[in-house]
């Protein structure tokens, strides 16, 4: 037996979670991820109707799936975001209120605390997410960036998430960070530093996605390696470079699905993400978690997408062996 199969419901929302679920177990999934926006996961119905969370269980168990995370990358952004109004059309209105930048990274905060304890109601150990980043603007280093504002930007993230992982720990549950573009933490190193941050706390660890890395240059298989104990869930999502001459990985302000761009998510498989060597490193570091499918492919049809996405994960999966194959010729 593999892994279990699940779909990230989040470029689903647009669907009643009651549709994508049937539509999940219908493609061949074994389990899904909940988003917690659109109708799939609300936070605050969560806390405040004690059946909110037993009614979601049986509409997922009467079509046969599982549920193993939840993710909040959404709110998580504005935690540690300088905020503007790109903002707004991502938050919860009761998070982005007024508006007022300080104020929204609060409400945000307090929201990803009251996720984790929607999450231990719901009886799931791990939320996905993003965590924002005061410094990501400052990534390329003109006018010169002094070294005290990169530091202040990782002491911000601390003093913001350290209150909230308290919370985390109390309810028994782990965030699992997206190593993502507009992150505290994009790639090996500056997740080295983020986890330098906070201590190492355990409530922290990542949602190991190869399609935010392959694109940058960084082998996804070297960032397990990295962080073999600190890999809580992972996303089987790929992505391709499109470099031919005129376009670059930054993106050049085109849009995804513009031909013009350097770079794409793709299908799984249809990318240049090694998912076989991924598998392999993912049974060195005893990963026993979901592989969960984050479908985006702007050229193809979702559905058919997701489907053979499904098929895709499912026949790359296998477990490692227990001996070695030439143990047969060892001397008794």
């Amino acid at each position: 037996m593999g892994r279990p199969v699940t779909l990230f419901t989040g470029q689903w929302a647009d669907l009643p979670l009651e549709t994508m679920a049937r539509k999940a177990s219908e493609f061949g999934y074994d389990g899904v991820e909940l988003a917690c926006w659109g109708d799939h996961f609300e936070v605050d119905k969560a806390i405040s109707d004690s059946g909110y969370c037993k009614r979601k269980r049986e509409l997922l168990e009467k079509n046969d799936l599982q549920l193993y995370a939840i993710s909040t990358h959404l709110v998580g952004q504005a935690v540690c975001d300088n905020i503007d109004e790109r903002h707004k059309a991502i938050l919860p209105p009761q998070v982005w209120g007024d508006g007022n930048p300080e104020a929204v990274n609060r409400r945000a905060a307090d929201e990803i605390k009251n996720t984790a304890r929607a999450a231990q109601k719901l009886g799931v150990s791990v939320v996905n997410g993003f965590t924002g980043s005061a410094i990501w603007h400052l990534l390329y280093s003109f006018p010169p960036t002094p070294s005290k504002m990169i530091d202040d930007g990782f002491k911000q993230f601390a003093l913001r998430w350290n209150p909230i992982l308290d919370v985390f720990g109390e309810c028994g549950v782990r965030f699992a960070l997206e190593v993502h573009p507009t992150e505290i933490a994009f790639d090996i190193y500056s997740a080295q530093r983020a986890l330098e941050a906070i201590g190492q706390r355990e409530e922290f660890g990542f949602n190991f996605d190869p399609s935010h890395l392959i694109w940058q240059g960084v082998d996804p298989v070297e960032f397990i390696r990295a962080f073999p104990e600190r890999i809580y869930h992972v996303h089987m999502k790929d992505a391709i470079t499109l470099l031919n001459g005129r376009t670059g990985i930054l993106g050049s302000h085109l849009n995804f699905g513009d031909p013009r761009r350097g770079w794409e998510f793709r299908s799984p498989g249809r990318g240049s993400v090694n998912f076989e060597e991924i598998i392999r490193a993912l049974n060195q570091a005893g990963y026993n978690g979901p592989l969960s499918v984050e479908w985006e492919d702007g050229g193809m049809d979702r559905e058919h997408g997701a489907r053979e996405a499904c098929e895709f994960v499912k026949r790359l999966d296998f477990t490692p062996s227990k001996v070695q194959f030439d143990a047969a010729f060892e001397k008794k």
